[in-house]
């Protein structure tokens, strides 16, 4: 099955569970954008961020939706660059990301390795490897993996692409082992309308990203990727779908990157026009409308959510910033893999 059309959300969907679920992956949202809004302070002041800073504005809503209907521990998941709202819907505490920029020798990658790259793979949560496209075949591999020894159960993996990274071989190759496979993934394609700089017009001929998902024999779905409650309905029904065996799930999500590739680049080769567009809606501001709307929350439940919110990023980065960074005097410079660099040797 192939769904070219957009995907929405209607009030005969609104239960108090998904409310409920809705809430909370707001939540997740909300704090993955005061966390990079603060990275990114950090970044263009310099002297603090270790590595560059990606972020993910525009995109929480697609990232965290996917992400709350995982379970960590029990199911793998391997994001991208701009899913810091995915990965804390998954349980990854903002510390784990603070200690990681910052480049301490208390966090995951022990001040190690870039920051993007950061992981708890016993967890289930996959060290993003920056080839686009690649990590798809890592939770492929670890679903695949878990069928051999027996022990998949009713496990589901999740990883996530750009628009551009679906064009790369190790995409074609991954997807295309997992359709054979009838692995239980889902791959969250952000259609943000620029591979770094180059135009969908130059990316693919269809007339929609989510009809390749036919070509490779899975299921595929459309949304707009602005709309929380949307992306929440489209992601809870895949999560379902392939917890059942129905194999891989395709979801692609319509949106704008609301920010450069990276800190390090203005965005000026988008045009006005798409700044304009119903893809350059503001997911968080169309979200907390909806709570509005719907009576979930007041706007002075929501600014005290937003204060609240600040003082935990604020109150993490202090504690950070107190920690130590790695002696190179006490490295014995062996892979992260060796049995000296286990995961939990330096839990705060």
């Amino acid at each position: 099955m192939s769904l070219a059309e957009t995907t929405t959300c209607c009030e005969t969907d609104l239960t108090a569970d998904f409310r409920d679920q809705f809430l909370l992956t707001y939540q997740h949202m909300l704090l993955s954008r005061v966390l990079e809004d603060k990275l990114g302070s950090l970044y263009r002041a310099g002297g603090r961020i270790v590595g560059g800073v990606y972020l993910g504005k525009g995109q929480e809503a697609f990232s965290a939706a996917l992400g709350v209907q995982l379970r960590k521990g029990r199911d793998i998941y391997g994001p991208l660059i701009r899913d810091q709202a995915g990965r804390i819907a998954f349980g990854e505490p903002i510390i784990d990301t603070v200690r990681t920029y910052l480049g301490t020798v208390t966090g995951p990658m022990r001040g190690r390795d870039g920051n993007i790259h950061r992981g708890r793979p016993k967890e289930g949560h996959m060290a993003m490897i920056s080839h686009l496209g690649s990590m798809l075949a890592v939770v492929a591999g670890g679903l695949f993996a878990r069928r051999l020894a027996g022990t998949l159960k009713d496990s589901i993996g999740a990883t996530s692409i750009g628009d551009g990274g679906t064009s790369t071989g190790a995409f074609h190759e991954g997807l295309n082992m997992a359709a054979v496979e009838r692995l239980p993934i889902i791959v969250s394609v952000a259609n943000n309308q620029y591979a770094y700089s180059t135009p969908n017009t130059r990316q693919y001929a269809c007339a929609n990203l989510v009809d390749r998902a036919a070509g490779y024999g899975v299921e595929g779905v459309a949304v707009d990727a602005t709309d929380l409650a949307a992306c929440l309905k489209v992601f809870r029904a895949a999560a379902a779908r392939a917890r059942s065996g129905r194999g891989p799930q395709m979801i692609v999500g319509s949106l704008l990157r609301l920010a450069g590739h990276g800190e390090h680049d203005d965005a000026s080769y988008v045009p006005d026009k798409a700044r304009k567009g119903p893809a350059a809606r503001d997911c968080l501001a169309v979200a907390e409308q909806f709570t509005l709307d719907h009576g979930w929350m007041n706007e002075a439940e929501i600014r005290e959510l937003h204060e609240e919110v600040r003082r935990n990023v604020d109150q993490t980065f202090s504690k950070v910033s107190k920690e130590p960074a790695p002696d190179p005097f006490k490295e014995n410079w062996q892979a992260l893999s060796s049995a000296d660099l286990v995961e939990g040797q330096h839990e705060a």
